[in-house]
């Protein structure tokens, strides 16, 4: 199942390609996802202002980290990350401007 992870295009720079922790992970415990339908609200309504994103476009059945369905925003159902991302379950990297 594809999931994706909205991220600053300078944090995605500064990843050095072996294992990916978003700062949610050590302040809330996972890494926030979304489906793809949910990625134009997430984008509204937490980076409305930012003139380019980088949304990466994750293979779940390739974690090594646990990955849960659970309620979030509004009680709707978003994937979070419970643990790093490991490079190679990020097949794509798409640069956009957003929504």
């Amino acid at each position: 199942m594809l999931i994706y992870h909205i991220v600053l295009p300078e944090i995605w720079a500064a990843f050095d390609g072996g294992l990916y922790r978003h700062a949610s992970l050590a302040s809330e415990g996972f890494i926030h996802c979304s489906f793809e339908d949910q990625l134009p609200g997430v984008i509204e309504r937490y980076y409305p202002s930012e003139p380019e994103l980088v949304i990466l476009e994750i293979e779940s059945d390739r974690l090594m980290s646990r990955m849960i369905k659970e309620p979030s925003t509004n009680r709707e159902i978003y994937p979070h990350i419970y643990g790093p991302i490991n490079r190679d379950a990020i097949v794509r990297v798409l640069s956009e401007p957003p929504a």
